[in-house]
């Protein structure tokens, strides 16, 4: 991805956040000039992974394929020295922007939409060798259990959430016509780099043309801390 378009999605993703008086904490603003300077205090932050996330999956598309998403909390899992068991993310789903089928070894999470248009989801059953399978998908909806059929849509409007169990294959994009998503995640400690399956062989963080200066680090970006 051209750094060029990460400086202006995340842009445009501040800018949604701001119509729907969604607030990020200050750290989400910092320069990378600013984040030379931090020290040990911001050590939770580069630990686990909170910050900017914007990725393509590795198919050079992001407008198709790809999500853009703000960890706003996270856990180091029980061998770290944060203790957090649960996360918390923020992200931006564009009209027909397609997040790959996935599944997690371990984490159970809650989608939320938040607002802006609709989200369309589809899920499948794994079999012991990560395949689909034809079984129905029962799910909680905002506590209510609801089936769904292996492959079908499910749309969440504004408010509405789902919970998903460990296993269970999603995808997830927004709905033509209704604009782009606000969506929520809550779930237990988030480890995009271990506990991810996805269905075909995709990219997680991309590769990056650095066309023109960063405005935001991604998680993935930031500098060892400075010495005070």
């Amino acid at each position: 991805m051209k750094r060029s378009a990460i400086n202006a999605y995340i842009d445009q993703a501040c800018e949604l956040f701001a119509l729907h008086n969604f607030y990020l904490p200050p750290f989400a603003f910092w320069t990378p000039e600013q984040w030379t300077r931090v020290g040990e205090e911001a050590a939770e932050i580069r630990s686990v992974g909170m910050g900017w996330d914007v990725t393509d999956y590795g198919r050079g598309n992001f407008e198709s394929m790809g999500l853009l998403l703000f960890t706003i909390r996270n856990g180091g899992g029980p061998r770290s020295s944060y203790h957090k068991p649960y996360a918390e993310k923020i992200m931006v789903v564009r009209e027909n922007q397609v997040t790959p089928f996935h599944f997690h070894f371990r984490k159970m999470e809650d989608i939320i939409n938040r607002g802006g248009g609709n989200l369309v989801l589809e899920l499948f059953h794994s079999d012991a060798d990560g395949n689909f399978t034809k079984a129905d998908c029962q799910v909680s909806v905002d506590g209510i259990v609801r089936t769904v059929k292996a492959g079908d849509k499910l749309i969440l409007s504004p408010g509405e959430s789902i919970c998903l169990e460990p296993d269970l294959y999603h995808t997830f994009y927004g709905e033509t016509g209704a604009g782009p998503v606000i969506v929520g995640e809550v779930s237990a400690v988030n480890d995009d780099r271990t506990d991810n399956r996805f269905h075909e062989q995709v990219g997680r963080y991309p590769e990056i043309e650095e066309d023109e200066p960063p405005r935001y680090l991604l998680c993935t970006e930031y500098p060892a801390a400075s010495a005070h």
